[in-house]
This record gives structure tokens, C-alpha cells and sequence, in this order.
């Protein structure tokens, strides 16, 4: 990309979105579009279709518009496929027609077989059935991954997939109703120590592994691939290492101080029993993540207390 070529951020007052256009900035990128959803309704077809008649943005990043941890999977079934669906069809069907250089579609690991082989090879995507808790997440992702390799095959664009790990960090949701289970224990353990709670209620056995990457790390890898990556196949984008969801909600206890008890609710969900990507064809690449994991979350705590805490 060169530093004057338009590029348009759909979704950018979410978190990965928020980290996507101050990524872009930080590195000399100054023609950056961007629309708040009373400006530009990414359901509507018409309405995104004429902004990028009028705009016509040379690059397009595409994060989702919709997302959030199981008990938001469970309570907004319909909103998950619907929104998510909606959007990314209208942006990837306008960029085709407005002839965009370079899309980049964000996928999602939930996508991949819930009883995955580890780590999950980009080949591995539709080998078997999804957590049925994600499901409707799931399956928008997977219409977007083929809508991009489709629309690739059939019209000779360069619109790439990627799929994060779980992602985590600065202006992430906090809300206990929505969130996943990163910022979703962060929020617990800091109540749980200002309220001098002697518990705090972890959903599940604790025993589920994830992998989890620093958001800024995930904008870094986009611009990345933006540069260097034209094919058609997925990319799978991960840290290297995964923890158990016990393991990680010890080590935020520890980073935000919390001296009470930490009980595993038995009787909640636990999802996939393991989400770690295989990522070796990034590290073949050339990129790899920088941000640690104890890191990432004293990071994601300093900016909770900053922007939520009282």
C-alpha cells in the first residue's frame, strides 16, 4: 500500500477495528475512511454500495460487525448470523463492483471443527462440525472465507482471508453479558477486589485451552499481509502457545490482585476443548507476534481501570 491510497476501516469503533486505523496511522497512513454506523449502516445494501461508489476505497479491512463469548453466542443467535452475514456481503460484493485493489476478511477460529487435530491447519476448516454454542457466529465467518475465495476464482479479485486466535486488549468488551472470557475475567477479579469478595465464579471446568493474541499484534500481522500475501487459502494468525482457561484466570488474579478464591462452575459450558492454530505458514512469511501473554493483560487491566473502573 502506498501512503496516500484510500483505505476504508469498516467496523472501526470496535476493539480489533479501533487497533486496525491507529495501526494504520501510527504507520504514515493518512487517508483513512472511516463512518460511524449512524453514517453508514453496513446492513443495508444500497447504502453501502453508494458509499463505495462515492469513496471508492482502494484497500478495504473487513473485522466482524458482531461478536462475543458464549453467553452471548447463546442469547443472540440470530443477531450473530444476521449481522455478520449482512455486512461483510455488502462490503465484499462493493468492493468487487467498485474495483478495490485489496480486502482483508477476518475470520474466526470458533470456524474450525470443534474437535479440531491441534494446532488446527488451515485445511482443516469444514473437516467436521463447529461448537454448537458458536455456530451461527461460525457459519457467517465460513460464508465470508468463501465468498472471498469465490468472488477470487470467479472475478480475479485479491480479497484474503485471515483467522485470529482469540483476541484480546485495549477497548475490548468488558461486559460480563457479552464478552469473552479474557476481559470478561478481568472485569470479575477487579469488582471481586474492590468489593473484598472472597470468590470469584469461573463458567466451566477450567480445563478448555486457548490461545490468545494481543490485538495490535493481529493489526500488525494485517498490514502485513496486505503487503505481502495474495492467495486465495486462509491465514491462519496465532501467538504459538495456548493456556488453559484455569491457567489464565490464575495469572489475572495475580495481575490484578485479587487475594480471594477462584471456584470453576461445573455446571456452564466449556465450548471446544482446544483452539490452537497451526501458524507456521505466517512464520514462513516472516511475521511473528511480539506481545507476551502477561503482558498483553497488564496492558488490557491498565486500560480497563483507565476507561471502566471507578
Amino acid at each position: 500500500m502506498e501512503k496516500d491510497e484510500k483505505i476504508f476501516v469498516a467496523a472501526h469503533q470496535n476493539m480489533v477495528g479501533s487497533a486496525l486505523y491507529c495501526c494504520l496511522q501510527k504507520n504514515g497512513f493518512s487517508n483513512l475512511i472511516v463512518k460511524p454506523p449512524q453514517m453508514l449502516d453496513l446492513l443495508d445494501q444500497r447504502t453501502v454500495m453508494d458509499f463505495f461508489l462515492e469513496e471508492r476505497p482502494d484497500y478495504v479491512f473487513l473485522p466482524s460487525v458482531q461478536m462475543g463469548g458464549i453467553i452471548a453466542n447463546r442469547t443472540y443467535p440470530a443477531e450473530f448470523i444476521y449481522n455478520n452475514l449482512q455486512a461483510q456481503t455488502n462490503v465484499i460484493h462493493s468492493s468487487w463492483k467498485t474495483g478495490v485493489k485489496k480486502l482483508i476478511f477476518l475470520g474466526s477460529s470458533c470456524s474450525y471443527p470443534k474437535e479440531c487435530p491441534q494446532p488446527m491447519k488451515e485445511e482443516y476448516l469444514l473437516s467436521g462440525k463447529v461448537e454448537p454454542t458458536s455456530e451461527p457466529y461460525a457459519v457467517a465467518k465460513i460464508a465470508g472465507m468463501v465468498m472471498c475465495r469465490s468472488y477470487n476464482r470467479q472475478y480475479g479479485t485479491k480479497f484474503i482471508t485471515a483467522i485470529p486466535a482469540d483476541l484480546y486488549g485495549p477497548e475490548d468488551d468488558f461486559d460480563p453479558e457479552t464478552s469473552h472470557v479474557l476481559p470478561s475475567l478481568v472485569r470479575k477479579m477487579y469488582e471481586a477486589k474492590i468489593s473484598n469478595a472472597s470468590t470469584v465464579m469461573v463458567w466451566g471446568t477450567g480445563s478448555p485451552r486457548r490461545e490468545f493474541l494481543h490485538v495490535d499484534d493481529l493489526a500488525d500481522s494485517c498490514l502485513f499481509l496486505i503487503d505481502n500475501y495474495d492467495g486465495s487459502e486462509i491465514v491462519n494468525i496465532g501467538f504459538g502457545e495456548d493456556i488453559s482457561i484455569g491457567e489464565l484466570a490464575s495469572i489475572i488474579k495475580e495481575i490484578v490482585g485479587f487475594n480471594g478464591e477462584i471456584v470453576m462452575d461445573r455446571s456452564k459450558p466449556d465450548g471446544s476443548p482446544r483452539k490452537l492454530l497451526d501458524s507456521e505458514k505466517m512464520s514462513t512469511m516472516g511475521w511473528k507476534p511480539s506481545i507476551e501473554l502477561r503482558r498483553g493483560i497488564q496492558d488490557t487491566f491498565e486500560w480497563y481501570k483507565t476507561h471502566f473502573a471507578s
